[in-house]
Parts: C-alpha cells; sequence; structure tokens
C-alpha cells in the first residue's frame, strides 16, 4: 500500500486581479488539507488574498522530446485576404 500522500502544486494571488503565481509543493492527503497546508506554508510571509492548488498528476506539460510543438510557422499565407472568397459588392 502507498504511504505516500499525494504532491499538490499552489499558486498564490498577492492581491485581487493580479494573476497565480506558481510558489511551491506540498503534500496532503486530499484538496482541503492541500489548502491549509499551503496557507501555512506560504501564505505565512507573502501578502496572499488566494490560493490555488493542483494535482501534480494532473499538470500536463510539454515533453522535452517534441521539438516541433515549439516551431514557428513562417507560412503566414491565411492572414492574406485574397485567400478567402467574398461577395461582389452590387452598389447598395
Amino acid at each position: 500500500m502507498d504511504t505516500q500522500w499525494e504532491t499538490y502544486e499552489v499558486f498564490h494571488q498577492s492581491r485581487r486581479g493580479d494573476p497565480h503565481e506558481y510558489v511551491g509543493a506540498v503534500h496532503a492527503p486530499d484538496p482541503q488539507m492541500a489548502l491549509q497546508m499551503a496557507r501555512d506554508q506560504f501564505a505565512r510571509r507573502l501578502r496572499c488574498v488566494s490560493l490555488w492548488v493542483v494535482k501534480s498528476k494532473d499538470v500536463t506539460k510539454t515533453d522535452y522530446q517534441d521539438e516541433n510543438f515549439f516551431a514557428q510557422v513562417t507560412d503566414k499565407s491565411y492572414r492574406d485576404p485574397k485567400a478567402f472568397d467574398a461577395p461582389e459588392k452590387d452598389g447598395h
């Protein structure tokens, strides 16, 4: 039987309207406990109005081996208006 608690990634917001920023991780048995542990660990010294916790296993990441994922697209012909059919103006 696994005796390790799940890992949760913690994001904190310093002021309303600011983006949430990653501050670290905690180990907890459930999301509610993860929030409490995150509060105790990351909101003690930092000004904080909101916390998010996300199970680490639920975070989807890119693979370093997939070099094409971030390849720049140089063909931008889709931006050319000539590529679209538009109805003829009839003068009205």
